[in-house]
């Protein structure tokens, strides 16, 4: 149609088109420009009981014994600890008991751990009397882990033990003890324990146990809990086994980087439990396997990556 239209109206919508882009440029250089401040995006840094150590990459709290009726993995190669564990407790009938630990662990190549452990108390099992301190048993144990840290879910360790005891029938023990980190501030284990004499009552205890800990203050103060729950039986009462449930909260304080003091009170939540039990710790590792790498760089456990 514009055809028709005499020749300076035909450059209407040409005229139109360049007013149009030329108001829009100059609308656009009005518009004051707003400058955004930089934002730099990065990760919370691992704690150092989270740092991979030794040579099977594992987080150091595992090099710690955290929990006292839990264990998790094994000790890193050429790291030695020595622990002494004290408890004492109120049964649900009876006088008080007590108990001294003493132990030797050891890291050995590919994932091995050997233990030494003996054992003194003032009781007599299945006696209602105290008596005076005695010798009650000694146990040699041998730990195996199934892979490097992280590379199996919950990473799988299993144990087999031999206890010597004083006065009574030898036992075996077999353990299969999980743990893992949540978070890196958060960090859990899981045993199954079966226990058994090869004689005499053929005494049996079969048991779960499990603690959690968050670590408040960075390699120094872990909080958690704890909890056991245990079935006790013989040759005669195998279809009607005690059953005995104990929880309770745990504490670590650790005044230098080998060093960790543990307590954790627990209490009874069935009828055959104690009342309470109440266990202190003290751990010490040496060894070259016991160095964290403070002074040089260490990497991040492959299970906290990309958290």
């Amino acid at each position: 149609m514009l055809c028709f239209l005499p020749y300076p109206f035909r450059l209407l919508p040409t005229f139109a088109a360049v007013l149009f882009s030329g108001l829009s440029a100059w609308a656009q250089s009005a518009t004051p420009v707003t400058q955004l401040d930089k934002v730099t995006v990065s990760s919370a840094p691992v704690p150092d009981e989270n740092q991979a150590m030794g040579s099977y990459l594992q987080p150091e709290w595992t090099a710690r014994r955290r929990f006292i009726t839990t264990r998790v993995y094994v000790q890193p190669e050429g790291q030695a600890e020595i622990e002494v564990g004290y408890d004492f407790a109120q049964p649900a009938d009876g006088p008080r008991t007590r108990l001294l630990r003493q132990e030797f662990e050891l890291g050995l190549p590919h994932r091995f751990q050997i233990d030494l452990e003996n054992a003194f108390q003032d009781f007599k099992e299945g006696g209602t009397d105290a008596r005076a301190w005695h010798h009650d048993s000694t146990a040699v144990e041998l730990r195996y882990a199934l892979a490097d840290w992280g590379k199996l879910p919950l990473n799988p360790t299993v144990s087999l033990a031999w206890k010597a005891n004083a006065g009574a029938a030898d036992a075996y023990e077999a353990q299969l003890l999980l743990g893992t980190e949540f978070t890196p501030r958060w960090h859990w284990g899981l045993n199954f324990i079966h226990e058994e004499q090869v004689g005499d009552d053929r005494h049996r205890e079969q048991a779960v146990s499990q603690g959690i800990s968050y670590s408040l203050l960075n390699e120094k103060l872990n909080v958690g809990a704890e909890m056991k729950y245990t079935l006790e039986s013989d040759f005669d009462t195998r279809g009607h086994p005690e059953r005995k449930l104990a929880i309770g909260p745990s504490i670590q304080w650790r005044p230098s980087d080998r060093v960790h003091l543990d307590l954790v009170p627990m209490w009874g939540t069935t009828r055959e439990a104690a009342n309470w039990e109440v266990f202190l710790f003290f751990g010490f590792e040496f060894g070259a396997g016991s160095d964290d790498g403070d002074d040089h760089p260490r990497v991040e456990p492959a299970s906290l990556r990309g958290r």
